[in-house]
């Protein structure tokens, strides 16, 4: 088994131990709120938060973010096995990570996220699991691009025929006719501008909304005597 599937906390090479204080933030927000959608992943759902497009979609849908910027798939594997799908009952979890975990193989990546799958399976049997692509990276065609693309398309195989877990692409836009990314839409060619977000995040939006109006309870229809 490769890192990228053992659960392990974030370093604290800083020393300030704020990794833990967040995640323990996040427990808390477990037992205060009943959100029906759950974001929980890395620094591309992290930076969302911030943006117009968070307010404008996500908010309104009662999300939480339980999202840390430079988490690998074995750091939020080891959040989920450690309370921070406990207490609620979301409708949808949307899941995203991988980015960060540069040194490992598409094999491993791709097993780490399917693993955090199952754990949140477990946690959560009836719950919706929405799985954005991992995003292209780098100005100019680099071979973290290479292996995100492959990881997703491991990702969308090993997803097959699981019940209530979908892929979504969502990088549509983003790379142009000559290969490159703007800034306009990754201010750091990895990261989401407000304008990249709207571009990148529109389907996970439709997808989620399609999902809550499906498991809306129908209203009787029957005209009163």
């Amino acid at each position: 088994m490769s890192s990228c599937s053992v659960p392990i906390p974030f370093p604290d090479t800083e020393g300030d131990e704020r990794w833990m204080s967040v995640h323990k933030r996040f427990l808390s927000e477990c037992r205060e709120k009943d959100p029906d959608v759950i974001f929980l992943g890395d620094c591309i759902l992290e930076t969302l938060e911030s943006t117009e497009t968070w307010n404008q979609y996500f908010a309104p849908m009662h999300c939480l973010n339980f999202s840390i910027r430079n988490d690998r798939t074995e750091n939020v594997l080891w959040r989920v096995e450690n309370g921070e799908l406990d207490n609620v009952r979301p409708k949808i979890v949307v899941l995203h990570v991988g980015t960060n975990n540069i040194e490992n193989t598409p094999e491993e990546i791709s097993d780490g996220v399917c693993e955090i799958v199952n754990q949140i399976r477990k946690k959560l049997p009836g719950t919706y699991i929405v799985l954005p692509t991992i995003l292209p990276r780098g100005q100019l065609p680099n071979r973290l691009r290479d292996k995100n693309a492959e990881v997703n398309r491991l990702i969308k195989e090993k997803c097959i025929g699981l019940n209530r877990v979908q892929t979504v692409c969502i990088d549509k836009g983003l790379i142009q006719s000559d290969g490159t990314i703007s800034h306009h839409d990754m201010f750091d060619y990895k990261n989401l501008t407000n304008t990249g977000s709207k571009k990148v995040f529109e389907p996970v939006y439709d997808l989620l909304s399609q999902i809550l109006n499906e498991n809306e309870p129908e209203k009787d229809l029957t005209p009163s005597e």
